[in-house]
């Protein structure tokens, strides 16, 4: 009865992703919120035990722990482009922590809003976690109130206006940004196999609206022409001839997005660098697959985050000469690097900073529970996923026991000379100096 109930759930969760951006099945990812619930579950007792550490002989004697407790209330303001995961992941952390959680969904999902509004009551306990529904209004009246923490998932700009409403409480926030992802292709690579994992990642992912989407692409100018073989040839197998046709790609979220991915094809300066794709149908919201090649630097398309089904292709000379290009934008929420060389891998994760990276695949990294997921400068603060989520929410607290043995003399006033020796040398990790604080000396002075 309990399993045919929660088949019923999964099927009304996704029937509202469908509504809200004709999302496949296989993309809903009901799979992980069910992982990371059953994976706090499993550990959760010995995330909550406090942890033993080193009491210095300066304390002698006494025993020291660090102990983790809820921060209290938190208010978590999910995204659109996964409406449900992205609601559900952060509560598992706060309630797992022992905060209450005030959820306030992305109005630009509203079957999915309404959907978490309806069910989160009837499952959990109301006075835990309450869902707020609305739009910018609500929203700025949500941040007006004081919390313990906020967790933002969402773009930069935004994510602004959460932290400067968060400082004027001192409140702490978690942001989950995004960024221009790079990938970098190596020409030694098994190339079928790179197309269809930077084809997943890009697509295969809400047709290019995530955080962790490939943004663009850099690889040598001889081995472009092979890359751009390879991606047609999969993009053709995933989505068919026709891929607005297509049941397994994703719409655009709404006129507003669907608009602004318009603008960057029709550019003047890219418009003429579309090399695979670029047919798009209004009515449906739906953008195909679309590729560019060597589009200018300075062009509007590689300086924002794309967010949707436009992939540019960047060649250079050598593939070392990647490193400064990305670097010479913000830090990115995740870094791709395809290779068979292990000596540019090393090089690639020493000088490339970024929220995450991931070698020979794309996007897979935010599935595993024990790698902590979130962003570096504009590309976020802070980090969630397992552990990490519970510790996110909560407060690591330093516990210190003494006993009423082991006076030490040479702390208190009136302080002297001999006391001031004894001290400095405590401070100092003088064992000597320990020993006698710990007798007592200088006694009677």
């Amino acid at each position: 009865m309990a399993a045919a109930r929660s088949v019923g759930m999964e099927a009304e969760v996704c029937r509202a992703l469908h509504a809200d951006l004709a999302k496949p099945y296989t993309e809903s990812y009901i799979a992980l919120v069910k992982s990371s619930c059953k994976f706090a579950l499993k550990n959760l007792k010995k995330w909550m035990k406090p942890q033993k550490v080193t009491a210095p002989l300066m304390t002698f004697p006494s025993t020291a722990r660090v102990a983790a407790e809820p921060l209290g209330v938190v208010l978590i303001i999910s995204a659109w482009n996964y409406p449900f995961l992205l609601s559900i992941d952060p509560i598992i952390g706060a309630i797992a922590a022992g905060n209450a959680v005030v959820l306030k969904p992305s109005e630009v999902a509203p079957a999915t809003s309404s959907l978490l509004a309806e069910l989160l009551p009837r499952y959990v306990d109301g006075s835990c976690i309450k869902v707020v529904e609305g739009g910018v209004a609500e929203t700025t009246t949500l941040l007006e109130q004081k919390w313990d923490k906020i967790f933002y998932t969402g773009n930069g700009k935004v994510g602004r206006i959460v932290m400067a409403s968060a400082a004027k409480h001192l409140t702490p926030v978690v942001l989950e940004l995004g960024g221009k992802c790079p990938v970098v292709v190596d020409s030694n690579v098994n190339l079928h196999v790179t197309a269809k994992r930077i084809a997943a990642g890009k697509w295969g992912c809400n047709n290019g609206q995530a955080c962790i989407s490939p943004d663009f692409i850099i690889t040598t100018k001889s081995f472009a022409p092979k890359l751009l073989e390879a991606l047609e040839k999969v993009l053709e197998k995933f989505y068919g001839r026709d891929p607005l046709r297509s049941s397994d790609l994703s719409r655009i979220v709404n006129s507003n997005h669907f608009n602004r991915l318009k603008n960057l094809m029709d550019d003047e300066n890219v418009s003429n660098k579309i090399v695979f794709g670029g047919q798009r149908d209004e009515h449906q919201l739906k953008i195909a697959p679309t590729i560019f090649m060597d589009v200018p630097l300075d062009s509007e398309i590689m300086k924002e985050e794309i967010f949707g089904p436009l992939l540019p292709i960047i060649t250079v000379d050598k593939i070392h000469e990647s490193f400064a290009l990305i670097n010479s934008m913000t830090k990115p929420l995740a870094a791709y690097l395809f290779t068979k060389d292990s000596k540019l891998q090393e090089q690639y994760e020493v000088a490339i900073s970024a929220g995450g990276m991931l070698v020979n695949d794309t996007a897979v990294h935010l599935t595993n529970q024990y790698l902590p997921f979130g962003g570096v400068g504009e590309s976020g603060m802070g980090a969630y996923h397992g552990r990490f989520s519970f510790e996110a929410f909560s407060h690591k607290k330093a516990v210190l026991v003494r006993r009423f043995a082991g006076e030490a003399a040479a702390r208190y006033p009136p302080y002297s000379p001999a006391k001031l020796k004894i001290l400095r040398g405590v401070l100092k990790g003088n064992l000597g100096a320990m020993i006698q604080a710990i007798l007592g000396f200088p006694r009677g002075k």
